[in-house]
């Protein structure tokens, strides 16, 4: 598996993103559940969100993100960093070695 960043960069101020935001949540959730996710939220200050993903490519991350609400209403717009995790909690190493 391969390891991303994805930098989310709203394209509108947060308050503009309105029930957008509980539909990209749920969005997300689909993520989780098919052990892509580990862990997302907004920046601080308010202007995106980081999420840290797997997937076997780049391209299938990608695509997964197609559907992301944010992504169909051109709310957002997406950064994507692969990395290679060599140092990580003990309890993280069945999720990055699998």
């Amino acid at each position: 598996m391969k390891h991303f960043m994805i930098e989310i960069q709203y394209q509108v101020s947060a308050e503009q993103l309105g029930e957008t935001v509980a539909e990209h949540r749920a969005f997300l959730q689909t993520g989780y559940d098919k052990g892509l996710l580990l862990c997302s939220g907004p920046q601080n200050p308010r202007v995106g969100g980081i999420v840290i993903a797997r997937a076997a490519s780049l391209a299938e991350i990608q695509e997964f993100f197609a559907s992301d609400p944010y992504q169909i209403k051109q709310l957002a717009t997406y950064r994507w960093v692969e990395f290679e995790p060599v140092k990580y909690q003990e309890f993280l190493k069945a999720w990055i070695s699998d």
